[in-house]
């Protein structure tokens, strides 16, 4: 049972989601280079897998991410005096309870997540409302990507998070036109707190996405799973190997799964035969990484300007507090 102060809208279901996918692997995988968009990785093993990651010595992110966001939570809560919280892409909702507890004045406070997965998204909002007891939830079942325009209409001042460098996943044009949806989202005197990655040593990049464990290249393997049970398609998970390099002038980690063998996939939902030769690769995963420069730029791109700038002490991973740019 609900309490009265949440309520959920859904704008996805299974059947929106494989007509996705099935749009999404065709086009990506008669292209070259072959790719699967990496919102794919988290079905229910690859969430688990990713929390997985998380907890990794050599996954940095999440961890400097948090400290930062324990440090600065103050700040930003008393900067922009939320009446509603837009976060997108929250899985646990765990980083957003930093703001929760920072606010000076909470009650009459309302939380929009929006999330693609149903349980998850609501099992995690339900440890929030048993926390917060003055909390107000109305959540988003959706893909950010497309389901923006069903964020219902703002109560009052509004922050948006877009958190763990999710932003760094996109290629610059279609990053620059959803942060102009979320700058449409915002109004005049909202705000985005943004998390995003910086550039560092390869030494420190490279591990982060190819750990000792192998944790990574399971996730990694697990989207052709996806594809699999979804698509009726017979890719063999162990032909795989996975492959994560960074790219040093395109400022970017890259993520690969190359063949092992000669292999030929049927994915027959999409009338469609797949060969491939020992090396040929899918791309999986991009992950920009970014400087305060080109974190400036980015946001500009997408019609916001920055208003605060926040790093942990090693200068590792950023928080950008941005405004429409065109708000005073």
């Amino acid at each position: 049972m609900w309490p009265a102060r949440c309520r959920f809208d859904v704008h996805a279901d299974d059947a929106a989601f494989v007509k996705m996918l099935e749009a999404d692997v065709r086009r990506g995988l008669s292209a070259w280079p072959r790719s699967i968009p990496p919102k794919y990785f988290y079905d229910e093993i690859g969430a688990r897998l990713f929390e997985r990651i998380t907890e990794l010595p050599e996954y940095y992110l999440t961890r400097v991410e948090a400290s930062l966001l324990s440090r600065v939570a103050g700040e930003v809560a008393q900067r922009t005096a939320p009446d509603e919280i837009v976060e997108l892409g929250p899985g646990s909702c765990r980083k957003v309870r930093w703001l929760f507890d920072a606010l000076r004045s909470p009650a009459g406070v309302r939380y929009v997540p929006i999330d693609f997965g149903r349980d998850g998204l609501r099992d995690a909002v339900s440890g929030l409302t048993r926390d917060y007891g003055w909390l107000h939830v109305h959540g988003v079942i959706g893909d950010f990507e497309r389901d923006l325009v069903h964020v219902p209409a703002p109560i009052g001042r509004r922050l948006a998070l877009f958190l763990g460098s999710t932003i760094g996943n996109f290629e610059p044009a279609a990053r620059a036109a959803l942060l102009g949806e979320i700058g449409r989202l915002l109004g005049a005197d909202g705000r985005l707190l943004l998390g995003v990655d910086l550039v560092k040593e390869r030494s420190i990049l490279e591990p982060a996405y190819d750990d000792a464990a192998g944790v990574t290249a399971a996730f990694n393997r697990n989207i052709l799973a996806v594809v699999n049970r979804a698509l009726d398609a017979d890719f063999r998970l162990d032909a795989y190997r996975h492959h994560a390099f960074y790219d040093d002038a395109a400022s970017r980690v890259e993520m690969h799964l190359l063949a092992t063998a000669p292999q030929r996939v049927h994915l027959p939902k999409l009338d469609m035969v797949l060969d491939l030769h020992e090396g040929d690769g899918i791309w999986t995963e991009s992950s920009y990484k970014f400087t305060r420069a080109s974190t400036e730029a980015m946001l500009a791109d997408g019609g916001l300007a920055l208003d605060a700038w926040y790093t942990d002490e090693h200068d590792h991973f950023g928080l950008a507090l941005a405004r429409p740019a065109a708000s005073p």
